[in-house]
C-alpha cells in the first residue's frame, strides 16, 4: 500500500485529468469516498469527473459535490459524455469495488481505457486490472482508506471548517459501512480517523439524520410490508424476506429504498443469517447478512454469483424469484452445522 501511495504522490505532482467511478447502485461508502476524494483532488488543482454506473439513492443527494456526478445509464447522451471523459482521462480511480463487472456496461469502457488505473477497495479477491492498488480487507470502509491516502498526501487536512465537505463525505461512508460503529470492523483506527475528521466541526448527528431519518412515507410502508412477510427457519437459525416487482411498484419504490431492509432480519431472536430477495428487471438481487463467524460471503460466492464481506454480502441470479428462493432453501442443509456453531 505504501508503494502505491508513493507512486500516486508522484503521479499527482502534475495536473491530471481524473475519472472517479464506483460500483453500480452506489451506497454511502461508494459515493462518500468518491466525492471526498474528488473534493480533495480538485483542491490540488486536478480536473476531476465523478461517474456512477447507475442512479443513486435519494437519501444521499445532500452529499457535498453530488451535483457534479454523472450517471452513465441515464441515457445515450450521458453515456457519450462519460465515454469522452474516460477517453481523455490520464488517471481512473476505481473506488469500493474489486471487479469491473460491478460497473455493469461501464466496466468495458474503463477496462479499455488507456489511463493509469487506481483501485481503492476493502473487498476480498480484487481482479488484477489496476496499475496501482490501495487495498486492505481489514479496513472498515473504502472511505477509511481514502482518509488514509489523503492524510498521507496532505497531513495538514481536517484542521478547520474548510475541510467539512470532505469530512462529511468520508464520515458518511465509514458510519454506514460500520453499521453506525457497531460492526466488528469498528477498530481503534476507525475511531481515530473519525475523531480527526470531527476536528473540522461538522455535525455527526446531521449526517446520521440525513441518511437514516429522511425516508419518504412510501419507504416506511414498504418496510412494514416486507416485515409482515418475514420467514423464519429456526432449524437453520435463518430468516428471509422477499419483495416482488409488484411490491416495488405498489409502494412506488425508487433507487435505494431497499437498502438496509435486510438488516431487520437479524433482529429476530436466534437468527444468525438473513437474506432479502428483491425481484427486478430480468434478475433477482439478493442481500445477505450474518452474525458471528458465519460467512455469507462464501455462501453468496458459491451459489449466487456474489461476494462481499464475511457478514455482509450480495448476489444475483437470472432465475425467477421462486426458483431463487428454492435454490437458497436447498443449500441451507449444507450450512446447518456452521450456523448451529455460531455463538
Amino acid at each position: 500500500m505504501n508503494q502505491a501511495i508513493a507512486a500516486l504522490r508522484d503521479l499527482l505532482s502534475q495536473p491530471q485529468r481524473i475519472i472517479i467511478t464506483m460500483h453500480r447502485d452506489p451506497d454511502a461508502d461508494a459515493l462518500g469516498s468518491s466525492l471526498g476524494w474528488a473534493l480533495f483532488l480538485r483542491r490540488q488543482g486536478h480536473q476531476v469527473t465523478v461517474i456512477s454506473p447507475t442512479d443513486y439513492p435519494a437519501n444521499l443527494r445532500w452529499l457535498p459535490g453530488i451535483e457534479t456526478v454523472l450517471v452513465y445509464e441515464e441515457g445515450a447522451a450521458s453515456r457519450k459524455i462519460c465515454q469522452q471523459h474516460i477517453a481523455n482521462a490520464t488517471l481512473i480511480c476505481c473506488l469500493d469495488f474489486s471487479a469491473l463487472s460491478r460497473l455493469k456496461d461501464l466496466g468495458k469502457v474503463v477496462q479499455e481505457a488507456s489511463a493509469t488505473k487506481l483501485l481503492v477497495d476493502h473487498h476480498l479477491e480484487p481482479e488484477q486490472f489496476a496499475d496501482l492498488m490501495v487495498w486492505d480487507t481489514k479496513a472498515a470502509a473504502t472511505a477509511q482508506l481514502i482518509y488514509k491516502v489523503i492524510k498521507e498526501l496532505d497531513p495538514s487536512l481536517f484542521q478547520d471548517e474548510r475541510d467539512i465537505p470532505i469530512a462529511e463525505c468520508l464520515y458518511a461512508g465509514i458510519m454506514t459501512d460500520t453499521g453506525s460503529f457497531r460492526h466488528a470492523s469498528t477498530t481503534p483506527e476507525v475511531h481515530l480517523a473519525v475523531a480527526d475528521m470531527m476536528r473540522t466541526g461538522f455535525e455527526i448527528n446531521r449526517v446520521h439524520r440525513l441518511i437514516y431519518d429522511s425516508s419518504p412515507l412510501s419507504r416506511l410502508q414498504l418496510l412494514g410490508h416486507v416485515l409482515s412477510k418475514i420467514h423464519v427457519l429456526p432449524e437453520y437459525r435463518t430468516s428471509y424476506m422477499t419483495l416482488t416487482a409488484a411490491d416495488l411498484e405498489l409502494y412506488s419504490s425508487s433507487v435505494g429504498d431497499t437498502d438496509g431492509l435486510v438488516n431487520y432480519g437479524l433482529q429476530v431472536e436466534g437468527v444468525v443469517m438473513t437474506a432479502l430477495f428483491v425481484e427486478r428487471k430480468g434478475e433477482v438481487k439478493i442481500s445477505f447478512r450474518s452474525a458471528g463467524d458465519f460467512s455469507v460471503r462464501d455462501l453468496a460466492h458459491a451459489h449466487f454469483n456474489g461476494g462481499g464481506h464475511r457478514n455482509a454480502s450480495g448476489g444475483r441470479t437470472s432465475l425467477s424469484l421462486a426458483e431463487t428462493i428454492q435454490r437458497f432453501l436447498a443449500v441451507l442443509p449444507d450450512y446447518q452445522e456452521q450456523l448451529d456453531s455460531v455463538l
